[in-house]
């Protein structure tokens, strides 16, 4: 899914950008950054409404594609400018995570449980 499609999807607004141009293949959605370090996937957005430092670094960690707050949620000048700095889209979106993650999930894109089946 394009990110693009994501931003229309979750009537977001871009807060860092730009958007990549790369196809976005899953999705998670989690405010326990220790539950998003048990999901690694590539190419992954990652919805969340923790607005602190962590956030960014967890993304960068994982190479996350770009970050989406829920809940209307906007992190400060100085996670704004982490993001910036580590080449990640910030998008901010007023549905809830969960109503975020099913709209994604249900256009298509998804999410996975991090187990090996």
């Amino acid at each position: 899914m394009k990110a693009t499609e994501i931003q229309d999807l979750l009537q977001a607004t871009t807060l860092v950008g730009p958007l990549p141009q790369e196809e976005v293949l899953t999705a998670c959605g989690s405010d326990m950054m220790s539950d998003v370090l048990a999901f690694p996937k590539d190419r992954m957005v990652l919805l969340t409404g923790l607005t602190n430092p962590h956030t960014v670094r967890t993304a960068e960690l994982l190479d996350v594609m770009m970050i989406v707050f829920v809940r209307g949620k906007q992190p400060n000048e100085e996670v704004l400018n982490m993001a910036e700095d580590a080449g990640i889209a910030v998008l901010m979106t007023e549905y809830t995570l969960y109503d975020a993650c099913g709209r994604l999930y249900a256009a298509g894109l998804p999410g996975g449980t991090g187990r090996k089946k």
